[in-house]
Formats: C-alpha cells, sequence, structure tokens
C-alpha cells in the first residue's frame, strides 16, 4: 500500500511539472490557447485575462508538481492538486461531450490529446489526488528536513528564469511545425500511404405509404424500390480521421489574393521572413535594426519580406511611418502565432529549411549573418 502512495504523488508531480514547464517556457503560446477558450465561449470581454492568465495557470501546474515530486507542504499541495483536477475534470468532460476547440493545450504544443483523451487522463489523475489527499498526514510525517523546501525553492528559481528568457526572447524548446530544420514543403505534403478520411453515409427514405421517415445504410437503402420509397436527406458521418500535414493551410498572399508562397519556400537562395501577425501590436524598438538588415538582404539580391495578417492599405501606412523597405503579403493570423511566438520575429529559410529564428530583441546584423552562412 506504501507503494501506491508513493507512486500516485510521484507520477502526480512528474506531469503536473511536465504540463507547468512545457506551458511556462511558453507563455504566449498559453495566451493563444485562453484566448481560442474565451472566443469559443463567447467571453472575449476576459480577452485582456488570457496571457496573466496563462502564466498563472502554468506556474500553479508546476508548482504543485514540484511540491507532490519532493513531498513539500502536502498537507496544503495535495489539497490544492486536489482542486485543481476537480475543477478541471468536469470541464474537459464538458470540453469532450461540446468540442469547443479540438486541443485542450494541457500540455501545449509539447503533446496534442483530444479532448476525449484529456478527460481520461484526468480521471488517472483525480484518482491519484484522491489517494495522496487522504494520505496527506502520512506524508508530512515523512519530512524530517528542510531539503524538500531548498530543492522546491531552487527549481522555482530555475523556472523563473526559463519563462522570463523564453518571453524576452523565443520559448527555449520549440515543439511547433515550424521549428529550426524543419523543411517547409516536406511538412505540407502527405505520404502516398498516409490514412485516409472515412465516412459513413446515412440515407433517410420517406414511406410513400405512410410518411415516415426512415433511416438506412449503405448497405440496405432502398434505392431501387421506387414504389414505396423515395429519397429524403443523407447524412456523412466521420468515422475516421485522415492524414493531416504537420504543417496546412499556409499561404503567403498578394493583395489581390494570389498564392505565392512557393516562389519563396522553393528558393535555392536565402529568404529573411518577418513575421508581424498584428503590425498594430508590433514592437518598433528594433525596427531600425530590422531596417538595416532588411536594405542590406536586399542589396545583396536576397529576398526579404514581411508576412502580416494585417490589411494591405494598413501595412502600407506602417511601412511609410517605419521606412520599412520591404514588401508586405498576407498570411492567415493563427499561422503567424504559430511560426514564431514574437510580433515581429524574423525567420531564415533556405530551399525550404527553416535555417534560423529570431525575436525582435535579437535581431541579428548583416555582419552575424555573413559570418553564421558565409554570406
Amino acid at each position: 500500500m506504501n507503494i501506491v502512495k508513493q507512486l500516485s504523488r510521484i507520477l502526480f508531480g512528474i506531469i503536473f511539472i511536465f504540463s507547468g514547464f512545457v506551458k511556462g517556457i511558453d507563455p504566449w503560446g498559453s495566451a493563444y490557447k485562453f484566448t481560442d477558450y474565451f472566443n469559443a465561449l463567447g467571453m472575449e470581454w476576459l480577452l485582456w485575462a488570457a496571457f496573466p492568465l496563462g502564466v498563472i495557470l502554468a506556474f500553479a501546474e508546476f508548482a504543485i508538481g514540484v511540491a507532490f515530486l519532493f513531498n513539500w507542504w502536502m498537507r496544503l499541495f495535495s489539497w490544492l492538486g486536489l482542486l485543481f483536477m476537480a475543477f478541471f475534470t468536469p470541464l474537459t468532460l464538458w470540453i469532450a461531450i461540446k468540442n469547443p476547440v479540438t486541443d485542450c493545450g494541457c500540455f501545449g504544443d509539447a503533446l496534442v490529446l483530444t479532448n476525449w483523451e484529456t478527460f481520461y487522463k484526468n480521471i488517472v489523475f483525480i484518482t491519484l489526488a484522491i489517494i495522496v489527499t487522504v494520505n496527506r498526514n502520512w506524508f508530512a510525517e515523512k519530512v524530517k528536513n528542510k531539503l524538500p523546501a531548498m530543492l522546491s525553492m531552487g527549481v522555482f528559481i530555475v523556472y523563473f528564469g526559463f519563462v522570463y528568457y523564453s518571453y524576452n526572447h523565443l520559448p527555449l524548446f520549440d515543439f511547433r511545425p515550424f521549428k529550426i530544420g524543419t523543411n517547409i514543403p516536406e511538412a505540407m505534403s502527405t505520404p502516398e500511404d498516409a490514412p485516409q478520411e472515412i465516412y459513413e453515409n446515412i440515407f433517410y427514405y420517406k414511406n410513400k405509404n405512410t410518411g415516415d421517415v426512415k433511416e438506412f445504410s449503405e448497405e440496405n437503402y432502398p434505392w431501387q424500390d421506387t414504389l414505396n420509397w423515395e429519397y429524403h436527406d443523407m447524412e456523412s458521418i466521420l468515422v475516421q480521421e485522415g492524414y493531416e500535414p504537420p504543417i496546412h493551410d499556409f499561404t503567403i498572399e498578394t493583395i489581390d489574393g494570389e498564392d505565392i508562397k512557393d516562389f519563396f519556400i522553393y528558393d535555392e537562395n536565402y529568404v529573411f521572413m518577418l513575421v508581424a501577425h498584428d503590425l498594430a501590436k508590433s514592437s518598433t524598438k528594433n525596427q531600425e535594426e530590422i531596417n538595416a538588415l532588411a536594405n542590406w538582404a536586399l542589396e545583396q539580391g536576397l529576398s526579404f519580406i514581411c508576412l502580416t495578417s494585417t490589411l494591405h492599405d494598413e501595412a502600407l501606412q506602417f511601412a511609410e511611418i517605419q521606412g520599412a523597405p520591404y514588401e508586405f503579403f498576407n498570411c492567415d493570423e493563427i499561422t503567424l502565432k504559430t511560426i514564431i511566438r514574437s510580433n515581429p520575429g524574423l525567420i531564415l529559410i533556405k530551399d525550404g529549411t527553416i535555417l534560423a529564428k529570431w525575436h525582435y530583441n535579437d535581431i541579428p546584423t548583416s555582419e552575424i549573418i555573413s559570418e553564421k552562412f558565409g554570406l
């Protein structure tokens, strides 16, 4: 029985640490997920709280996990862990039934679960939380020194350092489809042997004699019995999802709506892409460095473009005010937020492969680019 108690505490702690860590080092990703929830639930008035809630929730999970793992203040943190699960377990059941979002975001982009998988996971972990909470005094009596407290404080300091760095630069670990090393054309392709979507068709036929509408399958629908039945309706139900490429719905559109992404992702030369999902909220404190790099790249005959979801007229106005020498093209806002967690952020590609990514706080000089990439 003691082994079950200890395993429950350790397993709960490890999973909560992992969940809190992967969300903590991607604070904007957590904020975007809260934004998705608020929009889906019609709570747009709470959008302002998306970022602080994302940071707070990630740290709460991490802190509870650390306390469980190191057996620190279990009389308090066991209740916090149980309350956490008591809130989110019924919430994830509702999400699984209603499906307002396709991904709960429990593990950020590191591990994507379906809504039902998330609910089943929570059933397991609320059980572990109950076991630990019932035995909280037994755990507390095992602590004979200040080592758990010292370890916990040390881990918290490291955690906050990682979060601070990720906020001011880029996440330490990139789990998204556009991470460094990804070849965009390959990530957009579908293998020939990939699973295809499978649908089940349900047919509804109306009985000409009684007027009743009856449901039939593909095996028994009365398409030949025209004397007694007439077609009424049909419904297609997805029974097996097909393969979805890691990168999909990625376009680079001109003002006329023409998709010209192939021109850039198949370019054998270096291509700089400045990503600014919303120019109205885009930081301009390093605009001079961006303009200088863009001018240098264009002088070298390299492509330097900006991808944004902002309307073209507003983009031209931004370019005039900021003296931006590069062209602006449109891309989906969600895609841009996925590409890089910085507004603006810069990526460098060659032959469609992402070679480097920079936060706006880390825009490189032409000398650095030349030295690193041999230009």
